[in-house]
């Protein structure tokens, strides 16, 4: 069960990086861009996202400055950082490569054992 904690909670942290490499955005403008990059198949809950959010900047893979929203209200805007591009590149060439390896078990047929 820890490890199925671990694969999401990493799994959350990609997506986010991903999303703010796509430039600055506020917390809820992350829900947002990841909901629409996934063609609403995901939606992330806020409940999980700030916690990450706090995580993430804390590593020093993103950093924050408050703004002004699209509706004027005051909000803390996070883009990445370098160590945050490296680290989203490695987690994308692990994910890549964890996908393949499942596919290739997936696509396993009987004869082939």
């Amino acid at each position: 069960m820890g490890k199925q904690l671990d694969l999401l909670q990493g799994t959350l942290d990609m997506l986010i990086l991903k999303a703010v490499s796509l430039g600055p955005l506020h917390g809820y403008g992350i829900l947002l861009r990841i909901q629409q990059i996934s063609k609403d198949r995901l939606e992330i809950q806020q409940g999980s996202l700030y916690p990450a959010l706090y995580r993430l900047e804390h590593l020093g893979w993103i950093t924050s400055e408050w703004g002004e929203s699209e509706n004027k209200r005051k909000a803390k805007y996070y883009r990445l950082t370098a160590a945050g591009k490296r680290r989203l590149q490695a987690e994308t060439q692990n994910w890549n490569s964890m996908a393949d390896v499942i596919a290739g078990i997936l696509g396993t047929k009987p004869e082939e054992v």
